[in-house]
């Protein structure tokens, strides 16, 4: 049962970015599925790669291939992928409706507004740069290969100490399970979306805060 009650007031949000600020799974499944395509491995259903997202790029191709997933074969599947990510128009890839309104007026409330994602930091940028030109997210922390992914806290945790802010004082805002663990393993409060990619998995558990179903109750809560 979730706590649904928040005791500190919070200076700092948190958000991931897939599946919680913007729809881009159709785009990622499309590359995919040209990719395995090409390299003679079979595609998988739109379940299928939901249950595979949530890691790093190395981690996701890895679960793709599952009984396949040499070193040579990830490394293969990794840079097909990522040069028919970068050159596609990924043009089904969009802010969830009526998310930059509630960022921008969080932002106008005084509240710190950060991204911790597991995607590259330079895709991270391109997308803030694209969809929220005037939200002045304090940090955007994704996917470095010299540390640890999510739902390690190392991001988090950063962030925090960047802006001196409290465990207390900080929520993490995400739609799967490796956001729910992310924020238990920073000892930070948790709120989950209904509207992305998480699964049964993430629904059921009892760490979040609260479970949302229209980014309009962010205003509410916060």
């Amino acid at each position: 049962m979730m706590k649904n009650k928040i005791k500190t007031m919070k200076k700092l949000a948190i958000f991931d970015f897939d599946g919680t600020l913007v729809d881009s799974v159709c785009d990622v499944e499309i590359c995919f599925d040209e990719t395995l395509k090409l390299h003679g491995f079979p595609t998988l259903t739109h379940e299928e790669y939901l249950d595979r997202l949530g890691g790093n790029i190395d981690e996701i191709v890895s679960l793709i291939l599952n009984d396949k997933n040499t070193t040579e074969n990830i490394e293969l599947v990794k840079n097909t992928y990522g040069k028919l990510y970068s050159s596609s128009p990924k043009d089904n890839t969009l802010p969830f409706p009526k998310t930059h309104e509630v960022l921008k007026a969080l932002q106008n409330k005084g509240m710190l507004l950060a991204i911790n994602s597991n995607r590259k930091n330079d895709s991270l940028n391109y997308y803030a740069d694209k969809f929220f030109e005037d939200i002045d997210f304090v940090a955007i922390e994704g996917h470095n290969p010299d540390y640890p992914s999510k739902p390690c806290p190392f991001a988090v945790e950063k962030i925090r100490n960047q802006f001196n802010i409290s465990k207390e004082e900080t929520i993490y805002v995400g739609d799967s399970l490796t956001d729910i663990k992310t924020a238990q393993n920073a000892g930070i409060d948790c709120i989950l979306v209904s509207w992305g990619y998480g699964r049964n998995d993430a629904y059921e558990s009892d760490y979040p805060l609260k479970m949302i179903d229209d980014v309009c109750e962010l205003l509410e809560i916060l």
